[in-house]
């Protein structure tokens, strides 16, 4: 901004990552391109308020982001929020393997699942913690961006800038329909959602 000839203090640029953080990803949501079928699905953690939360993330096996949770617990209900949540978004493709580490909330949330016929009884579950590393490598983009914030003040202020941050890493990652990962698409794709002359 102060190459612009703008002087803007930090907290007004919070506010706005406040405010425009979930309205960006609600308005991504609808231009992403369709994820494939084979998920892999992890958590890690984030530091809210001095305790750690959990962060679900899912990406498919291409490293597109599917979706995202942030969870007081780590436990067979929140797991089962998040695979809800996930399958909610008419983008993601619906699983056919389902990969994640050894958390044994993860079978029991699926099985409960395909009782309630969330998902569907063929799909394969895989516990293999290597297979794992396309999600755990796509943690370290959002982790970055969180370690400089030094935690968050509240789970409000926690889930409006992980959604933010999210949607601008999907949008990093070309997972848009507008076309590639330059930073030019980016900033376009940006105005048109928001009805920002060019």
């Amino acid at each position: 901004m102060e190459e612009r000839g703008l002087s803007i203090a930090h907290t007004t640029i919070m506010r706005w990552v406040h405010q425009y953080g979930p309205q960006l990803e609600e308005k991504v949501r609808y231009h992403l391109k369709s994820t494939n079928d084979s998920w892999r699905v992890d958590e890690t953690y984030i530091k809210v308020k001095g305790q750690w939360m959990y962060l679900y993330r899912a990406v498919d096996s291409e490293g597109n982001t599917i979706d995202f949770y942030l969870s007081k617990s780590r436990d067979k209900q929140a797991a089962k929020r998040f695979f809800k949540k996930a399958l909610a978004f008419s983008y993601v493709s619906k699983p056919r393997v389902i990969t994640v580490d050894k958390n044994p909330a993860y079978p029991v949330a699926i099985q409960e699942l395909k009782e309630e016929k969330h998902m569907l009884e063929g799909i394969q579950l895989r516990q293999v913690r290597y297979l794992n590393n396309i999600v755990e490598q796509d943690h370290r983009f959002i982790k970055k961006r969180v370690r400089s914030m030094l935690g968050f003040k509240s789970f409000k202020t926690a889930t409006s800038i992980l959604r933010g941050v999210e949607a601008m890493q999907m949008m990093k990652k070309g997972q848009t329909s507008q076309g590639g990962k330059s930073v030019q698409n980016q900033v376009n794709l940006i105005h048109q959602l928001f009805g920002i002359p060019a």
